[in-house]
């Protein structure tokens, strides 16, 4: 059973940083990717930054380019999301999700695996 468990969240203020992680059991995504979107009431969840495993590179929203980072562990098949100089616009519910291709995509539907999500408030 593929699990995807978050950790990280919380309340913090405007210009305060926070570490998301993402711990994957279950199943190995080191020959595909893994990513983050968030989420606020009555929006469509959004695409916020995918890693493709083996290449390491993330690719971004340009909502937080140049403010968060995502990196892997291949050891601890864990993937973060390092949230610097947030915003109370970044407050949402952030899910970590993954696929099997290593191709990284923006959209919800081409992740197959989502973690249950963990609240991220940035009070101003």
């Amino acid at each position: 059973q593929v699990q995807l468990v978050e950790s990280g969240g919380g309340l913090v203020r405007t210009g305060d940083s926070l570490r998301l992680s993402c711990t994957a059991s279950g199943h190995t995504f080191s020959g595909g990717a893994m990513g983050w979107f968030r989420q606020t009431p009555g929006k469509e969840r959004e695409f916020v930054t995918a890693i493709a495993w083996q290449f390491g590179t993330g690719f971004y929203a340009d909502s937080v380019k140049g403010r968060f980072t995502i990196s892997r562990n291949n050891t601890k098949n864990t993937v973060y999301l390092q949230m610097n100089n947030l915003k109370p616009e970044d407050t949402a519910v952030y899910y970590c999700a993954a696929r099997d291709l290593s191709i990284i995509s923006t959209n919800t539907f081409h992740y197959a695996y989502w973690g249950q999500g963990t609240q991220v408030t940035v009070s101003s």
